[in-house]
C-alpha cells in the first residue's frame, strides 16, 4: 500500500507545477490543497518552515514533512520505479 501524500502548493509556483507533473507522470495519488485558497493549511505549511510559506511541502505519510523535495527525492521517498 502505498503511503498518503498530501502536497501543498501555490498555483503560480513553477516549483508546485514541476511537483505535481511529476506525481501525475508516475500515476501517484495525491491530494494537492493551495495554500493561498486554505489559511489553515498556510500556517501549517509555515510552521514547518520556519515561518515560510514555501512550497511544495510535501506530507507523506509515514515518512514526515519534506520541503521542495527533488524528483530523485520523491522517487525514494515514495519507493517509485
Amino acid at each position: 500500500m502505498s503511503p498518503k501524500v498530501t502536497v501543498y502548493v501555490t498555483d503560480w509556483c513553477p516549483f508546485s507545477q514541476r511537483a505535481r507533473s511529476f506525481l501525475d507522470s508516475k500515476g501517484v495519488e495525491y491530494v494537492a490543497i493551495d495554500i493561498e485558497e486554505d489559511e489553515t493549511a498556510a500556517h501549517r505549511v509555515e510552521g514547518w518552515n520556519n515561518g515560510n510559506r514555501t512550497v511544495p511541502t510535501f506530507d507523506i505519510e509515514g515518512k514526515g514533512i519534506f520541503t521542495n523535495p527533488s524528483p530523485a527525492q520523491l522517487t525514494e521517498l515514495l519507493n517509485l520505479t
